[in-house]
């Protein structure tokens, strides 16, 4: 199979669990993870604090149902996990349709979906169905049923890390709360769990740390453990929807400059892309953009959070995923991190004046290639404006010279003793 088929079985086998903010159909996910990749496996007790916030009780659910008076099951958890509103509390009881509607979540814009409800830290239970099975609901008393359990027991997050030539690190992070959907959940964690074992076998640059977290309360939760680690932090991107048929889109740090936006836009240049302002909603782009932290972090995506008719409903499933979009999504993910691997900055070490390069052999080394001048002019700007202030990735695109060029044209020149890497670079 192709990688992209790889990653599209993946989501299929990860599909059907049960996920939350906590609970072992995390655990079972990243289970499934470290079968790909070597994973630190963190379980974080419920009260501890974590910035603002408190880690909350652990949701665990074994069986819901609503059945009719003949004992039909009208709606049943075991079809799929989107049934239940997700952080239920228990619930066994008897009740005439009138007084259930007011637990039942539907979408009359969209009748033939179920929809995806959370319940995540206010006590409450409900069920989601699609609005034509509450429609043929008939008037009478049905038996409610969700065996649940709310008790103290752990967060769980993990982290795999591949190292680097550089303790220096850039993040990943993707979320792993949700149930059964395949784009907003799965895709962005089978794409982050390729991209890992990719970068593993190419040495890279950077030290990479991927993070597989529950959305918000998850995120939040690395921070406060992780405060030491937050200065070693030099770029960061968000996975999410990472398989739909959309175009990508990439959403901009806080910062709106850091070298993840610059080299992203640079990656994302001459295709069908959108690129977005920050702002502080969507997904946990927003906790590592705080301004307390304030991390060169952005966010990819295909088509962004509920841009797209399946969005949180039973439509998002493995049919409306590809391996080709999942595809295209790590290719410009390993573009991306291989012009951050690449993109430091460098000082001319002959600054005064052309240093004469026929002598050192670099206009030789070009005869018969076809791209000589090309790879000539390539050299002549990173001379000029390797001042210690500008990148390679400024270099290419005030000189719109293709970024590998003027890499090969910076490593060439350093060869030869005319550059250096800049201090801090």
């Amino acid at each position: 199979m192709s990688t992209g088929e790889d990653m599209h079985a993946l989501v299929e086998r990860l599909y059907p669990l049960c996920r939350s903010i906590t609970g072992d159909g995390v655990r079972r996910t990243l289970g499934i993870v470290a079968e790909y990749l070597p994973l630190r496996v963190h379980e974080v007790p419920t009260g501890s604090k974590v910035l603002d916030w408190t880690v909350p009780r652990e949701w665990n659910i074994s069986e819901a149902y609503v059945a009719d008076a003949e004992g039909k099951r009208v709606v049943d958890f075991a079809e799929s996990s989107l049934h239940v509103v997700s952080y239920s509390v228990p619930v066994s009881a008897t009740m005439s349709l009138a007084e259930l509607r007011e637990h039942l979540h539907t979408l009359p814009e969209q009748p033939s979906l179920v929809p995806y409800r959370t319940s995540y830290y206010a006590p409450d239970w409900g069920f989601c169905l699609s609005q034509d099975t509450l429609d043929a609901l008939p008037e009478g008393d049905y038996e409610v049923r969700i065996d649940s359990t709310l008790t103290d027991g752990h967060l769980t997050y993990a982290e795999h890390v591949v190292a680097g030539e550089v303790t220096d690190e850039v993040i990943v992070s993707c979320h792993v709360c949700h149930p059964s959907l395949a784009n907003d959940n799965l895709a962005g964690i089978a794409v982050a769990t390729f991209l890992a074992r990719e970068l593993a076998a190419r040495d890279p640059y950077y030290t990479y740390r991927f993070l597989f977290v529950p959305g918000t309360i998850g995120s939040i939760t690395w921070l406060a453990r992780n405060a030491e680690r937050i200065g070693k932090v030099a770029h960061g991107l968000v996975l999410a929807c990472a398989g739909d048929p959309g175009s990508l889109t990439y959403k901009k740090s806080r910062r709106g400059d850091a070298g993840i936006d610059r080299a992203a836009q640079h990656v994302l240049a001459g295709r069908e892309h959108t690129v977005l302002d920050f702002s502080p909603y969507g997904y946990d782009e927003r906790q590592y953009c705080s301004p307390g932290f304030d991390l060169g972090v952005g966010s990819l995506t295909r088509t962004p959070y509920a841009g797209y008719p399946e969005y949180h409903t039973s439509a998002d499933n493995p049919d409306f995923v590809t391996a080709e979009a999942m595809a295209d999504t790590l290719a410009v993910c390993r573009e991306i991190f291989s012009v951050l691997d690449r993109d430091r900055r460098y000082v001319n070490l002959s600054p005064y004046g052309e240093p004469q390069l026929g002598r050192r052999g670099l206009y030789d080394s070009l005869g018969g290639r076809s791209d000589a001048k090309q790879a000539q002019l390539a050299m002549l700007w990173v001379l000029n404006l390797s001042d210690g202030e500008h990148t390679l990735l400024d270099i290419a695109r005030r000189s719109g010279i293709g970024f590998g060029a003027v890499v090969a044209a910076a490593d060439a020149l350093s060869a030869v003793g005319l550059l250096a890497p800049a201090t801090g670079a």
